[in-house]
């Protein structure tokens, strides 16, 4: 079980949100490079940066504070990025720039040719994010709830050649309530490709139970405001997975 540290950016500042609200800010760090540098000394294996201000507008927004972070650490381990990602150019660019697997979120859902391009052009590199409520996808940096059902898009994004899929539980997320186990073991068992779980991880309890869930197809973990807070010890958890797998194995 891979646990991935968070890092949110919004005007350059490493943050959190609650529910994806925008109005409902916690700064952690003023230097994201300086976060990423600690995940990484604390036995993180792969980051997820977001570019909050980029999902909001539908452009990147946070160009700078993203370049700190890839020149800080991206070559050790990988990044994956999401965030006002809506055109080819942005993810040449940003794969060149050194980041390991891009995001596409809202741009896959009103725009499925584009994911299908990535996909082509970026074999392995294309991670799907899908974010949903009640089962129901959100778009639009969360604002904006669709029709379309999480699990028809996971099949549908899974034959284009999306690398991974990151199934977010919206109504958790930065709540510490918990991962919605039961929403993401049904999506990931639909796929074939690993999910990355994401919305609620709170505490050791749930990297236990998101272990049990890894041979239903669950690869990993974003872990965000409970590893902020100190409700979670990254290494300590982190350890935990890596015990459990060594034991099961």
């Amino acid at each position: 079980m891979l646990l991935i540290p968070a890092i949110d950016l919004k005007d350059g500042q490493c943050v959190r949100l609650k529910q994806g609200n925008i109005d409902q800010v916690t700064v952690f760090s003023e230097d994201p490079a300086a976060m990423a540098r600690h995940w990484v000394n604390s036995g993180a294996r792969r980051l997820h940066v977001v570019d909050l201000n980029g999902a909001f507008s539908g452009k990147p927004r946070n160009k700078q504070a993203i370049h700190s972070i890839l020149t800080e650490v991206s070559d050790e381990i990988p990044v994956q990025l999401g965030g006002g990602i809506r055109d080819l150019n942005t993810i040449e660019r940003y794969l060149d720039d050194g980041v390991s697997y891009v995001i596409i979120g809202t741009a896959a859902v009103k725009n499925p040719g584009l994911l299908q391009d990535a996909c082509s052009a970026f074999s392995g590199h294309i991670v799907v994010g899908l974010d949903a409520k009640d089962g129901k996808v959100a778009i639009d940096g969360w604002s904006k709830l669709t029709g379309h059902q999480a699990i028809d898009l996971a099949r549908k994004f899974e034959h284009y050649g999306v690398t991974e899929i990151i199934y977010t539980d919206i109504g958790r997320d930065g709540m510490l309530q918990g991962i919605n186990m039961e929403a993401t073991v049904s999506l990931a068992e639909a796929v074939k490709i690993p999910v990355i779980a994401s919305g609620g991880l709170s505490n050791l309890t749930d990297i236990n139970t998101l272990c049990a869930a890894e041979n239903n197809g669950i690869m990993g973990v974003i872990c965000g405001r409970a590893i902020y807070s100190g409700a979670l010890d990254f290494t300590a958890a982190q350890n935990l997975a890596d015990s459990l797998r060594e034991f099961s194995a």
